[in-house]
C-alpha cells in the first residue's frame, strides 16, 4: 500500500531582544514583507490551496485571524506567526526534507528583519486571543457556519503541525474508520510531541497548554472526502469536503504540538502510517475525549498508564509496518524517546530552570 505525505508547520516568532512576538506588537505587513522575499513556485499548485483572500500564495504564508467589514471585504489580519506547507510527497523522508529546507529559507529571509523564528506550541505570554471589536453581522454568519470556523480564534494562541497522509487504496468508508481510530487513540499519541509547558508568562504545571486549550472543541483528526461521499455530522468535525482535488482522501492529524526537532515529524508520520495499516486496534471515537486529553496534557508520559498505552500503539504500528524498513527505523527512534519518557516540553522546562531564555521567557531571578 503506497502513501503520500505532507507537513504543515507553524513557526512562532521572537523579537531581536528575545521577547515573544505576536499580534499585540507585530503587524501583518511586517510578516508579509518576510514572505514577499521568499520565492513563489508555480509547481506547488495544484497541491496547495491558495484560499479566498490570496494570502496563501506560497509555501510560506502569514497565519492569523482575518477580520471583515459588513460587506465581507477583508479589513485586517491579526498575525500569529508564519506557516510553512510542503507540497505532497511520495515518502516521509521527502516531506521532512522539504520542510527542513523551507524552514532554513524562512530563517534566511528573517535575517533581514527584526524577527527570528522559534518553535513552541502555545503563546507563552498570553493564552487567550480576544476578538476585538466583536464580530459584525457578516462575520458572525461567516464564523458560525462550522465548528472549525466557530472556534478559529483558539488557533491564535497555539502552534502545531498538520501531518497529512493519504492512500489511494482507501475508500471513503475506510478513511472515516481510520479517522475515528486515530481520534480514539489521540491521547496516547500526542505526549511525545508536547512542547507547550508555558502559558501566561511562566510554567503552568503541565506539558501541553495547546492540548489543554484546544482538544475537545477542535478536531484531533480531519478526513477530506470527495464529491458524493457522505460527510459525518460531528462537533468538532471529523470529515470535511475536499477543497481541491489533491485533498481528496487526505487524513490530517491535527493534535500534535509543534516540534522543534523536525525529524520528529517523520517519526510521527511513520507511526501514523503503521496505525492506518493496523487491523487489530478496536477503539473508535467520532470526537476527541476532552477529559482524557486534559489529563494527558498535564501528566504526559510520566503517567504509567499513559506510558503503557503509548507503548502499545508503538507495538501495533511496528507489527503493521513489517517489511517497511525506513518506517521501522523511524519508529525505533520514536520508541527510544518513549522509553526515556521524553518530550520537547521537558527539555524546555529544564532549560528554563537553568536560567536560559526559552521562547521569550526567563525564570524570575535568573
Amino acid at each position: 500500500m503506497q502513501f503520500r505525505y505532507g507537513i504543515e508547520h507553524e513557526c512562532a516568532l521572537l523579537h531581536l531582544d528575545g521577547s515573544f512576538a505576536d499580534y499585540t506588537d507585530t503587524s501583518f505587513d511586517e510578516l508579509q514583507a518576510v514572505v514577499d522575499a521568499l520565492p513563489e513556485d508555480p509547481s506547488d499548485y495544484p497541491d496547495l490551496r491558495i484560499g479566498d483572500q490570496g494570502i496563501k500564495r506560497k509555501r510560506w504564508y502569514v497565519e492569523g485571524y482575518e477580520r471583515f467589514d459588513t460587506d465581507g471585504q477583508l479589513v485586517r489580519c491579526d498575525p500569529k506567526g508564519i506557516e510553512i506547507r510542503t507540497r505532497i510527497h511520495p515518502s516521509v523522508d521527502a516531506a521532512v526534507s522539504a520542510v527542513q529546507k523551507d524552514v532554513a529559507r524562512l530563517d534566511d529571509a528573517l535575517a533581514a528583519s527584526q524577527l527570528r523564528s522559534t518553535v513552541i506550541a502555545c503563546n507563552p505570554v498570553r493564552s487567550e486571543y480576544v476578538i476585538e471589536p466583536p464580530l459584525n453581522e457578516w462575520e458572525r454568519h461567516h464564523r458560525l457556519g462550522s465548528p472549525e470556523e466557530r472556534t478559529a480564534h483558539l488557533h491564535m494562541s497555539t502552534y502545531g503541525p498538520d501531518l497529512n497522509l493519504s492512500c489511494a487504496a482507501l475508500a471513503a468508508a475506510a478513511l472515516v474508520d481510520v479517522g475515528r481510530k486515530l481520534t480514539y487513540y489521540s491521547p496516547w499519541l500526542v505526549p511525545l510531541s508536547f512542547s507547550s509547558p508555558f502559558r501566561d508568562g511562566g510554567p503552568w504545571g503541565g506539558l501541553s497548554a495547546r492540548t489543554a486549550i484546544r482538544t475537545g472543541v477542535r478536531p484531533a483528526v480531519l478526513v477530506f472526502l470527495g464529491d458524493g461521499d457522505e460527510q459525518v455530522e460531528a462537533d468538532p468535525s471529523l470529515t470535511q469536503p475536499a477543497r481541491l482535488a489533491a485533498e481528496v482522501g487526505r487524513i490530517e492529524f491535527k493534535a500534535f504540538d509543534a516540534c522543534p526537532d523536525l525529524e520528529l515529524y517523520g517519526e510521527l508520520l511513520s507511526w501514523l502510517t503503521g496505525l492506518v495499516l493496523d487491523e487489530t486496534l478496536p477503539g473508535r471515537r467520532t470526537t476527541p475525549d476532552a477529559e482524557l486529553h486534559q489529563h494527558v496534557a498535564v501528566a504526559g508520559l510520566g503517567d504509567d498508564d499513559v506510558h503503557a498505552g503509548t507503548g502499545a500503539l508503538l507495538d501495533a504500528a511496528a507489527a503493521a509496518l513489517a517489511g517497511r524498513d525506513d518506517d521501522l527505523a523511524r519508529l525505533e527512534r520514536l520508541r527510544e524517546r518513549w522509553a526515556g519518557r521524553e518530550s520537547p516540553a521537558a527539555e524546555m522546562l529544564a532549560r528554563y530552570e537553568a536560567g536560559e531564555r526559552v521562547a521569550g521567557l526567563r525564570r524570575p531571578g535568573a
